[in-house]
């Protein structure tokens, strides 16, 4: 048996000992008291808080590529998407990350582009010119989306069985 399951009728047990006062010394409870799910869904509520204030101490450059990161994942939170495949492609996955490394490197050569205009000097960068990747960014859209993937996945698997 899986462990969460497990841990589901173990609560339902316990749930229903306390209800008919086998643990309480005799004091019921109110129906509403003995149904697990609110209680899951206030740790999910816990777990979420958690995770926004460690996001909080992300460096400022992590923030700005964790922005880009959530808006991908956002579209790929449907059922049957490639985010809550047992097995995702790899090649799909990095095709994403290219996708998120592209709009982050846009961003970044506008804002250097800004502060050349104010500048004139040096010669111009030729159009259309793709720089080349930087490993370390690339590494951390990696993780960051990883990371992002696998706490939805998560949250996709406990929730769905209540709602």
């Amino acid at each position: 048996m899986e462990y969460s399951k497990e841990q589901y009728y173990k609560m339902q047990q316990m749930l229903a000992n306390q209800a008919y006062g086998a643990g309480d010394y005799g004091a019921k409870k109110p129906f509403y008291m003995t149904y697990p799910v609110q209680s899951l869904y206030m740790t999910e509520m816990e777990y979420e808080k958690d995770m926004e204030r460690m996001k909080e101490l992300y460096p400022t450059e992590a923030k700005e590529i964790l922005e880009y990161v959530e808006e991908e994942c956002d579209r790929m939170e449907y059922d049957g998407s490639l985010m809550f495949d047992e097995y995702p492609d790899r090649l799909m996955l990095r095709r994403i990350c290219d996708r998120i490394y592209g709009k982050v490197a846009k961003e970044h050569v506008s804002a250097q582009q800004y502060c050349r205009d104010c500048r004139p000097q040096g010669p111009p960068l030729p159009p259309a010119v793709r720089p080349p990747r930087d490993d370390a960014k690339w590494n951390l859209i990696e993780v960051l989306l990883y990371n992002e993937m696998y706490k939805r996945r998560c949250r996709y698997k406990r929730c769905r069985r209540w709602w």
